[in-house]
């Protein structure tokens, strides 16, 4: 994610819609146990209140006790983005422990009716939980079909830090890092990833688009229902729904793979331009990490102030005036491009355990954004990681080291994308390619997207690959870089050194806007004389 001013192995389950149960990793299950140890949960006589899965950073985020397949969700827009859409939510969910309420994550909407396998069920709100009491005990290791009709308020999410993004023309969805269930009832944490199926109703005069592939477009008089399958598992954060009058623009990637980018129609000829470099720049990635994980991509150019960019799975959402706006050069442009593009593998098909674990995301989509500058404009990436390693003991004492960012602050959630997690976890990455060799480092990176295609992982399950490719025990070398207070040494570069303010602000304030140098391009808080973009 970009921010602007002007992200023996245990798998999460790949999940179907036939009768086979997916197994649940020992990971999973103890997350699960951990935080629904208070099996209190499933005394009927207590009353309701927030869960979560026990993630360190958003402690009531997620929900024990289920493990999702499936998200069914239908959209009715009705022709303005100042009023809520109609919705239904159908999950399709493994139960993981006997239940006599299930919770949901679900804020900013009204919640009409409730089915548990086709039954009327009771329902309440706990906190930013929907909680659902069946008319019957679950029993674990049951198949069953959770129905919540409701509505979805954009208006609500004004002034959060995502959910629905008003477009000056529709709707965008930025649900990263918990704001899902401000749009849709859900398990809102990426360990749990699921299938999507999307139906959005329109006015005919609106182009729908969302993850996945298109499935039908059934035109019934002033109304067009669009419907979009994704073929790979993805989690909440990831989701998203595009509802404008836009041209949907469709050219083909390295082998056939199907592009299409969603692009306000009036500006279509004045972007076609950026829109043709995504298929180089997919293939440019391929050559470094290996084929591209899911089953389309493109670009969502949104009329909007979102203040970042998005990777959202298989539609990454850009703010359109960044295509537009002369202050930012070329390469720095298309730099972010691939920022975003390179999370479809780092962060969407291999997805963070935890939210502690979002260096692994930020940190890869910032390595291969200054590799691509380095390579396709010559911005050195030793430049802007020795800018960085000045700064870092500054970034790692406000913001937490990389693998162990600080909590976010009241009411700003979206503040743990911060410096340490995007220029100083590349820093994490350059060191480590300091320290194997980059041939090592390379097997590495393919391995990683490899491995854990479709899934989930942790820093631990990086460390661990990282010294079965090195050949020695990395995890005192890993453990000091991305948990240490101070940083280490780079290897070999003895002369770097730690900056103080002044020193660091006269370093960065001398490269100016067109240097890949300046360590403050990219984070949630950092700021470029080019404008001060940052990334997701």
């Amino acid at each position: 994610m970009l921010l602007t001013f002007v992200t023996p192995r245990a798998r999460s389950n790949s999940r179907t819609h036939s009768g086979t149960r997916p197994r649940i990793s020992r990971h999973r299950k103890a997350a699960l146990l951990a935080s629904a140890v208070s099996v209190c949960l499933l005394a009927a006589a207590a009353p309701p209140e927030p869960l979560g899965v026990g993630d360190r950073l958003f402690p009531y985020l997620g929900n024990p006790g289920y493990d999702v397949a499936s998200y069914d969700l239908s959209f009715t827009y009705p022709g303005s983005n100042d009023k809520p859409l109609q919705a239904v939510t159908t999950i399709d969910a493994w139960t993981t422990a006997d239940l006599d309420r299930i919770n949901l994550d679900f804020a900013h909407g009204t919640v009409q009716s409730v089915e548990v396998d086709g039954h009327p069920a009771g329902f309440t709100s706990a906190g930013e939980d929907l909680v659902v009491t069946p008319d019957h005990p679950l029993s674990e290791g049951n198949w069953t079909r959770i129905t919540v009709k409701h509505t979805s308020d954009p208006v609500a999410s004004r002034g959060q830090d995502g959910g629905w993004v008003r477009t000056s023309d529709g709707l965008a969805m930025a649900n990263q890092a918990d704001a899902a269930h401000l749009v849709f009832p859900c398990n809102d944490h990426p360990s749990d990833k699921a299938m999507f199926t999307f139906h959005v109703t329109a006015p005919n005069d609106y182009t729908v688009v969302a993850n996945g592939l298109p499935a039908g477009a059934d035109r019934v008089g002033r109304t067009t229902t669009w419907t979009y399958r994704t073929q790979h598992p993805m989690a909440t954060e990831l989701a998203q729904v595009s509802i404008g009058r836009s041209a949907v623009v469709r050219r083909e990637g390295p082998e056939g793979l199907p592009v299409r980018d969603v692009v306000p129609a009036a500006a279509r000829k004045a972007l076609a331009p950026w829109l043709a470099k995504t298929p180089d720049q997919i293939a440019w990635m391929e050559s470094k990490v290996g084929k591209f994980p899911f089953e389309t991509y493109g670009v969502l150019m949104a009329q909007a102030s979102t203040g970042f960019e998005l990777e959202t799975q298989t539609l990454s959402l850009f703010e359109k005036n960044l295509f537009t706006d002369a202050a930012y050069p070329k390469w720095y442009v298309e730099s972010i491009m691939v920022h975003e593009l390179s999370h479809q593998w780092f962060g969407d098909s291999v997805s963070p355990r935890t939210w502690s674990d979002v260096w692994l995301n930020e940190g890869h989509a910032t390595w291969y954004e200054e590799l691509y500058a380095e390579e396709t404009a010559h911005e050195p990436m030793v430049e802007r990681m020795k800018a960085a390693y000045g700064s870092s003991d500054r970034w790692r004492e406000a913001g937490g080291p990389p693998a162990r960012p600080k909590a976010p602050a009241p009411g700003q959630k979206i503040s743990i994308f911060r410096p340490n997690v995007y220029d100083g976890a590349a820093l994490v990455l350059y060191a480590l390619r300091q320290e194997i060799g980059r041939p090592a480092f390379e097997r590495l990176e393919r391995l990683w997207v490899r491995e854990h295609r479709d899934s989930t992982a942790t820093t631990a399950d990086f460390v661990k690959l990282a010294s079965t490719i090195a050949g020695r025990d990395l995890s005192g070398f890993l453990k000091a870089w991305l948990y240490g207070e101070k940083t280490p040494p780079m290897p070999g570069h003895p002369d770097w050194k730690q900056l103080s303010p002044a020193e660091a602000g006269a370093s960065e304030g001398s490269k100016g806007a067109h240097k890949a140098g300046l360590a403050g391009l990219q984070g949630a808080h950092k700021a470029g004389t080019a404008g001060s973009r940052g990334a997701r």
